[in-house]
């Protein structure tokens, strides 16, 4: 069998079975950082300057607990862990928010299966940071 049947095969048999794959185990802040994407394959990352960086994580999370399919695992004062599932297949995505200052909020989507995210946790965080407040420039 030609490999990218089996790169595209794999995961969709996984999906029917419901197998989400592992957590990611570089979750939560290291050093007051979330930790980089391994590659942008499946991954995106953001960081915000806003106002005001706790207002702008609770805005976010209540965004997140209205989304369909998503559901908070953590969410501390500075830092919020939910995972996304897609509708057909149920993949899993992390997303990790932090409020690292007091006008700056990381944010990164890592998917947990797969070699390709086409690009869908990119999308996601362009769409959580559209919604927050930034200061005029």
């Amino acid at each position: 069998m030609p490999a990218f049947l089996v790169q595209i095969t794999i995961p969709v048999v996984l999906a029917l079975f419901h197998v989400v794959g592992p957590m990611p185990t570089d979750l939560a802040t290291d050093g007051g950082h979330l930790s980089p994407c391994p590659g942008p394959e499946h991954c995106a990352s953001s960081q915000w300057i806003v106002k005001d960086s706790s207002a702008a994580l609770k805005q976010l999370s209540e965004r997140i607990k209205a989304t369909p399919r998503t559901e908070i695992v953590e969410q501390r004062a500075n830092y919020l862990h939910a995972t996304y599932s897609s509708r057909i297949f149920g993949f899993v995505d992390d997303v990790e928010l932090s409020a690292t200052d007091a006008v700056t909020l990381e944010a990164r989507s890592i998917s947990r299966l797969g070699e390709s995210d086409l690009g869908v946790n990119a999308q996601r965080l362009e769409s959580l940071g559209s919604t927050i407040e930034t200061p005029e420039a």
